[in-house]
């Protein structure tokens, strides 16, 4: 029996998102053709930033840095999905998996600081425009960017650590298409009360109050919002925020909606079909909103198309 449970030769087996082999080629040009989008289009978020003097700002500072989170958070998922689908395959290493655990944690974890930080960002531009120069100074936005790496550094460890405690039995297998901390402790052939415990900790730390910053610092625009008595000024005001607004209300509504099926709805298979939203098509359709509702965005973008145009 002890060498059942031995996690040091163990593999997982990934069960993705369907068993049925005609779905998989359907499925594998859906996430790589999604991945390469996300990508791409994340790219060229960092791009306009990084090259365009106008954009050197905090909010466009944060919006990189979201950027540059969300291709990592979608490369920690689906390449190894992809692999497995092309080689028939579903088994994950032990190390893989507490591989990818780790990255996901880390990158979901910086997904709602950042949200956070960009709230935060628009609350000062709006509630404080003569002061927001004097606040949102650039080395304290590297600053709050460089905290929220190493906070969730550290959490995202505790779990990993805690998690090597456990013992799994040989074959088991994990009803996602990938590996999620919630998953494998619901596996795991010995005691998880202390990963429980801590999980839900750290939720309420790192999902929770930073979720409740951004509640309040749009609580707060909003009352502010309400006393302009101006329509045309209120509207020019909020416009400014209503991209990100868009991506929070996409970001939290899917994760929420994760959470739900997972209580609610017992079948795996469309509790990982969910998951999948704010996984995969949430960082895809960021660049989307931010090129298309942001004007800065838009400029940078005919810009560089006029540019193109010269040199050909």
């Amino acid at each position: 029996m002890e060498a059942e449970n031995q996690t040091k030769f163990s593999e997982f087996f990934l069960l993705g998102l369907s068993e049925d082999s005609e779905l998989q080629p359907l499925f594998f040009g859906l996430f790589l053709s999604m991945y390469l989008v996300t990508v791409l289009g994340n790219l060229f978020i960092i791009l306009a930033v990084s090259s365009d003097p106008h954009l050197h700002t905090p909010m466009y500072f944060f919006l990189s840095n979201l950027s540059f989170v969300d291709i990592c958070f979608i490369t920690t998922t689906v390449p190894k999905m992809l692999v497995n689908i092309q080689t028939q395959s579903k088994v994950i290493s032990y190390i893989g998996c507490l591989t990818q655990v780790y990255f996901f944690m880390i990158f979901a974890g910086l997904d709602n600081f950042i949200l956070s930080l960009m709230a935060y960002d628009r609350f000062v531009a709006i509630c404080h425009p003569l002061h927001y120069t004097v606040i949102m100074k650039p080395w304290l936005c590297v600053l709050l960017v460089l905290m929220s790496w190493v906070i969730i550094f550290w959490a995202s460890l505790l779990h990993i650590l805690l998690i090597t405690r456990l013992n799994f039995c040989i074959g088991t297998e994990i009803p996602h298409f990938f590996c999620e901390l919630a998953q494998i402790i619901k596996l795991a052939c010995s005691d998880t009360l202390i990963n429980n415990i801590c999980l839900c900790v750290l939720t309420v730390l790192l999902v929770v109050f930073p979720l409740s910053g951004t509640l309040f610092s749009y609580s707060q625009i909003v009352s502010n919002l309400m006393r302009i008595s101006s329509v045309g000024a209120r509207y020019k005001a909020f416009s400014t925020c209503g991209s990100h607004l868009s991506v929070v209300s996409l970001f939290y509504g899917t994760g929420l909606g994760v959470f739900l099926s997972s209580t609610v709805i017992h079948a795996s298979q469309r509790i990982s079909i969910a998951s999948v939203m704010y996984t995969v098509v949430t960082p895809m359709l960021n660049p989307f909103i931010y090129s298309l509702r942001n004007k800065d965005m838009k400029g940078f973008l005919r810009r560089l198309l006029c540019r193109a145009a010269s040199c050909a």
